[in-house]
């Protein structure tokens, strides 16, 4: 596959500024993996799609507040520090994006709150934009989280151009996210309600949860043509045996599993063994998954709308097929579906 076969026209106004009111009153597109049959329905209703004993797989990962605003030592040029991961906790040492990239030097000083109460001092140079902050702070580590993280916002994507808004706090993160980590939230769970999580209870559906940290390389340009060239930031993640026994029983007894979102569906790819079951795994991964692929864990999927080019948009037309998942994305975009993070979303059924 080439990365022009992924360009489509998005208009500006289908890119979702604010989510729906209700999380899971959004639009819902149904996909027939099979068919190509597309179906127009309201997110609440996906639960007419799963019976008793069906498995829905969840990303329980936390976003955290990583886009600071500080000003550099001496010349209080306005900096933009978007955290990445704390690399080590006894010296306060974290991977960071700076912008502008080119202010930034190796031993300079920015400061952060009001009152410049928080200080780093760069440390490292490790990519282009990339830089290790050494923030300086003589307290309790917890006292130091947060501290920080009072600075900080909540890391909206790119293509959401407004100011960030109180409610954002909430509303870009999953009822269930618990394991913090990621600086982007896995939007496909955004859609999930207190009620409609309690309905699947009720019906008898299960659920289970993995962990993977969503990084800033999801947003990352493809500068390859060549798909096979492109190489994809590394993530953490967990999945413990409770969610491998539950997944191999569905699938065992031929029940629909299903990925909730591109991290939970590439979380399993990667944990998968050689004769298709679920194993546990904990560490990183840098899977980058795009058409052709064979699933053999999962045979349906949640997911938003993503952005023409997108690694995301990628492994959905994997995971669906091209023609179809591209087919029903013209749907899209013709019926007005609103896309990104805050949009709607969509179920493929295999």
């Amino acid at each position: 596959m080439k990365l022009s076969q992924f360009k489509f026209k998005l208009p500006d106004e289908l890119i979702a500024q604010r989510p729906s009111e209700n999380r899971d009153e959004c639009r819902l597109m149904v996909l027939d993996g099979k068919t190509g049959e597309i179906t127009h329905r309201i997110f609440k209703d996906i639960i007419e799609y799963f019976d008793e004993g069906d498995v829905m797989v969840f990303n329980d990962t936390k976003v955290f507040p990583a886009r600071l605003y500080g000003n550099k030592e001496k010349t209080g040029a306005r900096i933009e520090v978007f955290l990445l991961r704390e690399l080590n906790m006894e010296n306060k040492f974290w991977d960071v994006l700076v912008e502008p990239a080119r202010k930034i030097r190796i031993g300079n000083k920015l400061y952060f709150g009001e009152d410049d109460s928080m200080v780093a001092e760069v440390i490292d140079n490790t990519t282009a934009r990339g830089r290790t902050l050494r923030f300086l702070y003589d307290g309790p580590h917890d006292e130091f989280k947060e501290m920080l993280y009072s600075l900080g916002q909540t890391p909206l994507p790119e293509y959401v151009t407004r100011e960030v808004e109180e409610w954002d706090e909430e509303r870009y993160q999953c009822i269930f996210a618990k394991n913090e980590g990621a600086v982007m939230a896995p939007a496909a769970g955004l859609h999930f309600s207190r009620e409609l999580m309690k309905r699947l209870e009720i019906k008898g559906v299960e659920r289970g949860f993995l962990t993977l940290h969503s990084g800033q390389g999801n947003f990352k340009e493809i500068d390859v043509e060549d798909l096979t060239k492109h190489r994809m930031d590394s993530e953490e993640m967990f999945v413990d045996e409770k969610l491998v026994d539950m997944v191999n029983k569905a699938k065992d007894d031929n029940k629909n599993v299903c990925a909730v979102g591109t991290s939970v569906l590439r979380a399993i790819a990667t944990a998968v063994c050689m004769n298709g079951h679920l194993m546990t795994y904990e560490g990183w991964t840098n899977k980058f998954i795009f058409p052709p692929y064979d699933f053999t864990v999962c045979n349906s999927m949640v997911s938003n709308f993503h952005m023409p080019y997108s690694t995301m948009l990628m492994m959905v037309a994997a995971f669906g097929g091209y023609e179809k998942v591209m087919k029903a994305y013209e749907v899209a975009v013709k019926e007005k579906y609103q896309f990104g993070a805050y949009g709607d979303a969509m179920l493929v059924l295999r």
